[in-house]
């Protein structure tokens, strides 16, 4: 990947290609590139989503899931008297 530095954008376009970011839920960097490569008449990359938390994932266990991850994470419960003596 090549990297590019754009000079004379105006503020109008700046502003544009921000809230073209912000609609796409995107970069500023993949909407330069998507406006570019629709452009030149290219087919767009698939748009990646960047997710910043778990939220796609909650909720999605089965109970079968459950109960194998408690069964294989049971051991960890355990606490080891003998590590949590204070040192002599």
């Amino acid at each position: 990947m090549h990297s590019l530095s754009i000079r004379g954008l105006d503020d109008e376009a700046l502003a544009a290609l921000k809230a073209r970011a912000r609609q796409d839920k995107t970069s500023v960097n993949s909407a330069v590139l998507r406006v570019i490569d629709e452009g030149l008449g290219r087919a767009a990359a698939p748009q990646r989503h960047r997710h910043t938390d778990l939220d796609a994932l909650a909720g999605t266990w089965s109970a079968q899931d459950l109960a194998e991850f408690e069964s294989a994470t049971a051991q960890l419960e355990h606490i080891d008297a003998d590590l949590w003596k204070p040192a002599a």
